[in-house]
């Protein structure tokens, strides 16, 4: 009992010294935004020559003989898809390049499904309550397209090789479950990238629906923070060898290799699949933008340019994830209250606290001048089961910013979960 009274008044002491240091964060009304993973400023500037790779001087026309400024190419100039086939490990015939937003075509692709469906299926819309599968922790903007059409989102438990999939490998007996969401490398938010043998169950998954889809986002393949770089199987070339090459749709972008509002999006699929975005494309539009497609391939030539720029930005984010990383470890390092993954690539770090700990702690660096992304935004409809995943991402801050969001970060994580573990008790 000693020991327990002990414990409890060291806990009450560290409670009342971490309200104290909390109160004089809240004094400093602090004004940061930590909500999004977007880039710096100074990522930003990398890409600046980009604008002037298309002029009167270099000239319009492509590689074909087309003018860039004018209509046409409706699934892109062939140069970016040379540049995209090399990033996807894909055929170039089986490329798409499109606007500046990976996310736009993910939804563009949903909306196909759902109206028209894949032949010979039937649309979704006409086929009952559709689901689909949601990895979670995972990207929040993957679930709510899926989430605006009404389907039912059935969250998979991440674990360190990718999805779970003997719990994937269940749900697919279901002939209304369609597909499922993935960020096969440096995944949102935890940083994971997909074993061979995740990779491999995936190929050979035996699904009831026939019309069934791996939206497979490949959106950090290239974002790697060390030069031990992650690399994830080619699911495309395994799932054609098991002949399910038709449920595998992969997406890139340059959002954030270039610039995120004016980048370029592409997808990849199989030669059935593309004919058929092709043909609903033809009624959605004349052609994206030529212009910005030819000044990427001119500002990066190719996929061994792409790499070299992007040892750019690892040289920027790596100290700001260091800042991180360390001070995780030197606030709550060992004390039992949080957990954390160290990526080597990708947009963000993943914590974990105490169950029913992260709301609080979001609500309290909001008080306090610092907005990060609301907890349970990784799950489908925003509710985490455990109310402990709090996403942060680095990138965009500078590091004196970022430095006292740490800080401030790991007062108001520790104070609520010892305040916490006293209610319990």
């Amino acid at each position: 009992m000693a020991d327990v009274n002990r414990g409890i008044k060291e806990r009450d002491e560290r409670i009342r010294q971490l309200k104290i240091e909390y109160q004089k964060f809240k004094e400093r009304h602090l004004k940061l935004d930590m909500s999004r993973g977007k880039p710096g400023p100074d990522q930003l500037d990398l890409s600046l020559g980009l604008l002037d790779c298309v002029n009167a001087r270099d000239g319009y026309i492509t590689q074909d003989g087309a003018d860039a400024r004018n209509y046409g190419l409706i699934d892109g100039i062939s140069e970016a898809k040379t540049l995209f086939a090399e990033i996807l490990e894909m055929d170039k015939s089986q490329i798409i390049v499109g606007g500046n937003s990976s996310l736009n075509m993910m939804f563009d692709f949903i909306t196909m499904a759902y109206s028209h469906g894949f032949s010979p299926s039937e649309p979704w819309s006409k086929q009952g309550e559709i689901k689909f599968l949601c990895p979670s922790p995972g990207y929040d903007r993957h679930f709510a397209i899926t989430e605006y059409f009404g389907f039912k989102l059935i969250p998979v438990d991440m674990t360190p090789y990718g999805p779970d999939m003997d719990q994937v490998e269940r749900y697919v007996l279901d002939p209304l479950v369609k597909g499922i969401w993935c960020v096969p490398v440096y995944s949102n938010p935890e940083g994971i990238t997909y074993s061979d043998d995740t990779v491999r169950r995936f190929a050979s998954l035996k699904t009831a629906a026939p019309d069934f889809v791996i939206m497979w986002d490949n959106a950090y393949c290239l974002h790697h923070l060390t030069d031990n770089h992650d690399k994830v199987l080619n699911l495309y070339k395994e799932a054609a060898a098991c002949g399910n090459q038709d449920r595998v749709v992969t997406f890139v972008s340059t959002s954030k290799i270039s610039f995120p509002g004016a980048g370029v999006a592409a997808m990849g699929a199989s030669p059935q699949v593309i004919k058929e975005v092709r043909r609903r494309m033809s009624f959605q539009t004349i052609g994206y933008d030529k212009i910005n497609m030819l000044r990427h391939v001119r500002f990066f030539r190719d996929f061994n340019g792409i790499c070299e720029h992007m040892k750019l930005h690892a040289a920027v984010l790596r100290p700001k994830f260091d800042v991180v990383l360390s001070l995780l470890e030197k606030n709550l390092g060992g004390k039992g209250i949080a957990s954390w993954n160290n990526p080597r690539g990708g947009y963000f770090v993943s914590v974990n606290l105490l169950d029913g700990c992260a709301a609080k702690t979001i609500k309290l660096l909001k008080e306090a001048g610092v907005v990060m992304t609301p907890a349970g935004a990784t799950y489908p409809y925003g509710i985490d089961p455990h109310d402990r995943n709090i996403r942060i991402a680095p990138t965009y801050p500078p590091i004196s910013d970022l430095q006292m969001a740490m800080e401030l970060f790991c007062i108001c994580a520790e104070l609520v979960c010892l305040e916490s573990i006293n209610n319990i008790q």
